[in-house]
């Protein structure tokens, strides 16, 4: 497919207009998908035919001291992953401090376990006296 004769021209004037703060035909976001729209082209003419465009765009974009929507989105992600890694990194340590509590635990079950086990396999060589009640006197 061939691009449009005047597509370079459409792109830069919507660029113009977005940055104008006065967009027309899309939702003026600081975008390559809304440049697109905007221009009325095909948003891989942005990513593929016209990358020159695409950077252009985003450079006017940050010498107006902005960031583009598609940056800000990403650094919002970047700050929930961030928290994210942080509650994961305290429940992995609860977790690591329960196992080895768990361990102990299992290690001295063990230990008791064998005991008994043998004790019961042991012969019993013990005599017991047994409680005597006591007689009644008549």
């Amino acid at each position: 497919m061939t691009p449009a004769l005047d597509e370079r021209d459409r792109i830069r004037a919507a660029m113009d207009r977005i940055l104008a703060g006065t967009p027309e035909h899309s939702s003026g976001a600081l975008t390559v998908v809304a440049l697109a729209t905007e221009a009325g082209v095909p948003r891989n003419a942005l990513t593929q035919r016209h990358l020159d465009l695409k950077v252009e765009f985003y450079d006017k974009v940050r010498a107006r001291g902005e960031l583009p929507d598609s940056e800000k989105r990403l650094r919002q992600q970047i700050v929930k992953l961030k928290e994210l890694r942080e509650t994961d990194k305290a429940e992995i340590t609860r977790l690591q401090t329960d196992l080895e509590a768990l361990v102990r635990v299992v290690h001295q079950l063990t230990l008791e376990n064998r005991q008994l086990r043998t004790e019961l396999t042991a012969p019993d060589t013990r005599v017991r006296v047994l409680p005597t009640q006591p007689r009644p006197t008549s």
